[in-house]
């Protein structure tokens, strides 16, 4: 058993939001709905648990005083350029917002940051100026893009 889990509130789009998540990331799946009863909200979906490239998540939908923030974010490491550009362009398209360095927010909201598995080896160097220039490129990235990094 998961001793920690994340657990995502949303105003309304729990739902809409796991369906997203679900569909990109493999080893992922829907485990539970629990729906709301009695009150304004009665028949609408309350949590959805579910299991996100073999991590257990709860998301939740909460109200218009939930928001996200930059404050927290979820990673995805990637194995290479082509997996960045899908994963970048899933959680981009219908209003998610690119940021920099790699960092983007979904349609929902929720800030990500789609990032190569081996990053800190890709900024380093025995050369403190090729470090500098591979900082200063990635600086002016949104997407990352891994040739441009081991070019610098």
């Amino acid at each position: 058993m998961q001793k920690i889990t994340t657990f995502l509130t949303y105003n309304d789009q729990a739902e809409a939001a796991v369906k997203l998540y679900t569909s990109i990331f493999k080893d992922s799946s829907i485990l539970n709905t629990t729906y709301y009863s009695g009150g304004p909200a009665s028949g609408r979906v309350m949590t959805v648990e579910f299991i996100l490239a073999g991590q257990r998540y709860i998301a939740m939908n909460g109200g218009p005083h939930f928001t996200f923030t930059d404050g927290i974010s979820l990673q995805a490491t990637c194995a290479n350029q082509a997996e960045i550009n899908e994963l970048w362009h899933q959680l981009t398209a219908n209003g998610g917002q690119p940021g920099q360095c790699g960092w983007l927010k979904d349609p929902f909201g929720v800030a990500w940051q789609i990032t190569p598995g081996n990053l800190g080896q890709l900024l380093r160097s025995d050369d403190p100026e090729r470090a500098k220039r591979k900082i200063a490129a990635l600086m002016q990235m949104h997407k990352i893009d891994i040739a441009t990094l081991e070019n610098a």
